[in-house]
C-alpha cells in the first residue's frame, strides 16, 4: 500500500456542544487533500483519541471512507494500551474499509519487548490491512526496540513504521535491514527532510494542516536534487514547526486552523486551549509565512 510521502495526522472537529462536528470533518479532509496532504489518518492521537468512545471512532472511520471514496488513503487510528480492544476495533475499521491501521504502542503499561511484539502480531493476525507502526517513547514512555521493528517487518502487514524517537542512527539500521517496501515515516515534522535523506519515505504530519503544499515542495526540491533548496526552505519552516508544539498538541494547530477560517472547535479535557497570548503567537507565525 502506498501512502503517499505527506500523511496527515487529522486533528477531529468538534461543534460548540464538543461532539464531532461531520460537515467540518468533510471541510477539513478536503481542505487537505487540496493542500499537500496524500493521505488522512483519521482518530490517531492528534485527533484526540483518548477522549473519543468506540462509537465514535467508529462513526469517524465510516465518515472518512465515505468522503474520500476511493480517491486517497484513509489510515484509522486504532492502536491503544488495550490488545482485546486494538484487535476489535481494527476489525471493525476493515468492515468499514479504510485503508490502512496506525497503531501507537501501548502506553502506561510499559511492556517488554516480547509484549510489544505479541500485541503487534497479534492485531496483525486479525486483519489484511497494512498496518503502520507507531514509535513515540516521549509520550508513552515504551521503545520499539530495533530488533523488535526488524523482527515486525518481517510479519506480512505490518509495512510501515511512523518514528517519533529522533534516532537517526536507529532509523538508518531500520531502513537497511528490513525489506525495500518496509517505509520509513518521520513522526517529527522538524524531522522529515533529515529522515528523508537516510532513505524516510516522508511524514506523518500536523505541521501539514497549516504548511502542506510547502512540505511538498520541499519534498519535491529533494528529490529532484536540489537539497541546498530543500534545506533552505526546511530552516524557513522550522519556526511553524516548532509554533504549532508550543502547548500539549493538537491546541496549538487546532488554533491555527481556526486563525485560517477552519473553525475546528476545541479540544476535549483533560486538554485545554491555547492562552490568548499563545494564540497572538500562532497568529505571528502564520502571518510571517504568507
Amino acid at each position: 500500500m502506498d501512502f503517499g510521502q505527506i500523511i496527515t495526522a487529522m486533528v477531529t472537529p468538534f461543534d460548540d456542544n464538543n461532539q464531532i462536528n461531520f460537515p467540518m470533518v468533510t471541510e477539513l479532509m478536503n481542505y487537505l487533500i487540496s493542500n499537500g496532504t496524500d493521505a488522512i489518518i483519521v482518530a490517531g492521537t492528534t485527533g484526540e483519541s483518548p477522549t473519543l468512545t468506540h462509537q465514535e471512532k467508529i462513526d469517524l472511520f465510516k465518515h472518512a471512507v465515505k468522503v474520500a471514496d476511493g480517491k486517497y488513503p484513509i489510515i484509522a487510528g486504532t492502536g491503544s494500551n488495550n490488545t482485546k480492544e486494538s484487535v476489535e476495533l481494527s476489525k471493525e475499521a476493515e468492515a468499514i474499509g479504510v485503508d490502512g491501521l496506525l497503531l501507537v504502542t501501548p502506553y502506561y503499561n510499559k511492556p517488554s519487548q516480547a509484549g510489544l511484539y505479541e500485541h503487534y502480531t497479534a492485531i496483525a493476525k486479525a486483519t489484511k490491512l497494512p498496518i503502520m507502526l507507531y514509535n513515540i517513547p516521549g509520550r508513552t514512555s515504551v521503545q520499539l526496540d530495533i530488533n523488535t521493528i526488524i523482527a515486525l517487518s518481517k510479519v506480512e502487514n505490518i509495512v510501515s513504521l511512523k518514528d517519533s524517537s529522533g534516532n537517526l542512527d536507529a532509523l538508518s539500521q531500520i531502513i537497511e535491514e528490513t525489506k525495500d517496501n518496509f517505509t520509513v515515516y518521520s513522526g517529527d515534522d522538524s524531522l522529515t527532510l533529515p529522515i528523508k535523506s537516510i532513505g524516510g519515505a516522508g511524514v506523518v504530519s500536523v505541521s501539514s494542516h497549516i504548511i502542506g503544499n510547502e512540505f511538498k515542495e520541499m519534498l519535491e526540491l529533494y528529490e529532484a536534487g536540489e537539497v541546498k533548496k530543500a534545506a533552505k526552505l526546511h530552516r524557513k519552516l522550522l519556526p511553524i514547526m516548532r509554533g504549532l508544539f508550543m502547548a500539549p498538541s493538537p491546541a496549538p494547530v487546532k488554533a491555527a486552523l481556526k486563525i485560517k477560517g477552519l473553525n475546528v472547535g476545541n479540544v476535549r479535557l483533560p486538554l485545554v486551549d491555547l492562552t490568548e497570548a499563545e494564540q497572538k503567537l500562532i497568529y505571528d507565525l502564520i502571518e510571517s509565512n504568507k
